[in-house]
């Protein structure tokens, strides 16, 4: 991306934040971002949808981006879970502009957590994390199991356990553990 679109994105986070998701407009992003209408519908074509679009995708890309990071070097397959949860865990909770979107927007915003998001997380969840969980089990047993964290993530967020602090590396360690599962032979070890 160029410097002008990151720029007309970065602007629209602001406006979305300010405005609310529904009320933002095209005109909104101009004045916010200084770049004129017809380069954000050069950059966007489409308009309002593909540039929120655009906005979206961004923002999961640098929210795996940033597991990716946590995770990179663990040491086996619960220590990599343990951290892909409690990264993924402390950025939703922590998120402002969740926050604001969830505040403003919230059934939008669910929509996106659940039924219409669930499969895009999913799939920017196993393009990110898969290969490092690949280090540890085949790659079938690393889709899955990114799968299943991906979806467990997002139901904790969405309405927290009491007995389990999935921001906690203890907590979410000793819940994996428990699961003797994850240390199977036939998960435990590569092809």
């Amino acid at each position: 991306m160029s410097r002008d679109s990151d720029n007309v994105l970065d602007a629209t986070r602001v406006c979305v934040n300010r405005l609310g998701l529904s009320r933002v407009t095209i005109d909104d992003i101009v004045v916010e971002s200084g770049v004129s209408r017809a380069t954000i519908y050069r950059f966007f074509p489409g308009g309002r949808d593909v540039l929120f679009e655009a906005m979206r995708v961004r923002e999961m890309e640098s929210f795996f981006e940033a597991i990716r990071f946590e995770a990179i070097g663990a040491n086996d397959l619960v220590d990599l879970l343990t951290r892909c949860i409690v990264v993924a865990s402390a950025a939703l909770r922590n998120d402002e502009h969740l926050a604001s979107m969830l505040a403003s927007e919230r059934g939008e915003v669910l929509a996106e957590l659940t039924v219409d998001g669930v499969p895009r997380v999913i799939n920017m969840a196993t393009a990110f994390l898969t290969p490092l969980a690949e280090e540890f089990v085949d790659h079938d047993a690393a889709v899955q199991i990114v799968e299943v964290v991906a979806r467990l993530v997002i139901s904790n967020f969405l309405a927290p356990s009491s007995l389990v602090d999935f921001t906690d590396r203890d907590s979410v360690r000793r819940f994996l553990v428990a699961f003797d599962f994850l240390t199977q032979p036939n998960l435990s070890t590569t092809h």
